[in-house]
């Protein structure tokens, strides 16, 4: 004798709902912060009325709120970086002089391990950002077909 667990139906309404919370994450590319306000205005709004809508939406909250965690420890490395190589070659007293500059003789021999690491960081932001753009297409098709989706490497901020 099999037992199976009863699968409780969705409505094309909790699943357009779950898929929409996903796809506003890409409202980003508009508006600033977007991927934040517009999933909280939805999984708030629908989140007592049903537990897909309020799955859905905890997943897309806690994958946003990872990939920010993410992006500032990748910006964090990256950007003193930049500003550590590029201040060791500028001559000061341009700066100083108010004088027209120009970097030369670069000193990539002895930077190449820090440029090496901040580019490192700034490669491992472009595919976390290119990465991030299917991982939220997929879900919202995971979504629309009422099936429970976990985004990967995503830290359970929200439970």
């Amino acid at each position: 004798m099999e037992t199976t667990t009863p699968l409780i139906m969705e409505t094309t309404s909790e699943k357009n709902t779950a898929t929409f919370t996903h796809l506003s994450t890409l409202t980003q590319y508009i508006i600033p912060f977007g991927n934040y306000i517009f999933p909280i205005l939805i999984w708030t709004s629908y989140k007592d009325k049903s537990e897909f809508v309020n799955h859905h939406g905890k997943q897309t909250l806690n994958f946003q709120l990872s990939l920010l965690l993410y992006t500032l420890v990748l910006a964090l490395i990256a950007i003193p970086i930049f500003f550590s190589v590029i201040l060791q070659n500028i001559p000061m007293q341009a700066v100083f002089n108010d004088e027209n500059f120009v970097i030369r003789n670069f000193n990539f021999e002895g930077n190449i391990g820090l440029i090496s690491i901040g580019l490192t960081a700034v490669l491992l932001f472009a595919v976390l950002k290119f990465v991030e753009f299917f991982l939220v297409i997929y879900a919202s098709i995971k979504a629309s077909n009422g099936e429970l989706y976990k985004y990967p490497l995503t830290i359970p901020f929200i439970k």
